[in-house]
């Protein structure tokens, strides 16, 4: 019996960023499967966001849509309040899936290109992890799951803002999990090449099969499995698992 068949996080309610689409939707579908009322969060695919919730009322759960653009420091600030007004709860789980992902060297990458990859990349999630904090409820577990990205670990020249932006995630995940500690748990899942971008752009060439020890691309349920590990395990914070066939090695 897998957890998600267990339902392990039933009278738990989770915002999920970025959730209407891609892994974002695979990792809303498996906290509705394991029990969790979900908040999917969108901006500008709010069809993407309604299929989405459209899937966790055919699986019996119960699903609530939020829009917003995170590049705003006052939306980011503002979004877990909104989500607890529109579920008519507090939130206990904490997803920051959404993410910007651009093409630039050290050398071209402009102010505005490294603005918006820091705001939506790091800034955000901060922003949401502090007001996260500040609505918990009075007792019970909290969690917050970071997607990162296996650059995080590995960083290189390439994608440059982007990259930066990740290394500062893994940095806020670790320092979160402490200051944070004990009531949230902090943890994050580096990702390998699970999906390649929507558009890809700047040359984007995607790991080959042959360069993975596994042989095998990670899929959006390998991301969302790890997810359900990190939630179901108390012991576990301040965690990076790479979701990445072994790429990181």
């Amino acid at each position: 019996m897998t957890r998600e068949n267990r339902k392990f996080l039933t009278d738990r309610t989770a915002l999920v960023t970025g959730g209407g689409k891609r892994i974002g939707r695979t990792l809303v579908s498996a906290l509705a499967r394991a029990g969790a009322t979900v908040v999917i969060h969108h901006h500008a695919s709010r069809d993407d966001a309604q299929a989405t919730a459209a899937g966790v009322e055919v699986l019996g759960g119960r699903a609530f849509l939020i829009d917003g653009d995170l590049a705003d420091p006052r939306v980011a600030a503002a979004l877990c309040g909104r989500a607890g007004d529109r579920c008519g709860g507090a939130l206990d789980i904490l997803v920051n899936n959404a993410s910007v992902f651009a093409p630039g060297d050290a050398a071209t990458t402009t102010c505005e290109e490294w603005d918006l990859q820091q705001a939506v990349n790091l800034r955000a999630p901060f922003l949401l992890a502090q007001a996260f904090a500040r609505q918990l409820a009075a007792d019970g577990p909290a969690d917050i799951i970071n997607l990162n990205d296996g650059r995080a670990l590995r960083p290189g020249a390439d994608h440059f803002a982007y990259t930066v932006s990740k290394v500062g995630l893994h940095g806020l995940t670790r320092s979160l999990a402490l200051a944070l500690a004990p009531r949230v748990r902090v943890n994050e899942l580096a990702l390998g090449a699970v999906l390649p971008p929507e558009v890809p752009k700047g040359g984007y060439v995607r790991t080959p099969r042959e360069a993975l020890p596994l042989r095998r691309f990670p899929t959006p349920d390998d991301v969302a499995d790890a997810m359900l590990f990190l939630l179901s395990t108390p012991a576990v914070t301040g965690q990076t698992v790479s979701v990445d066939s072994g790429q990181h090695l």
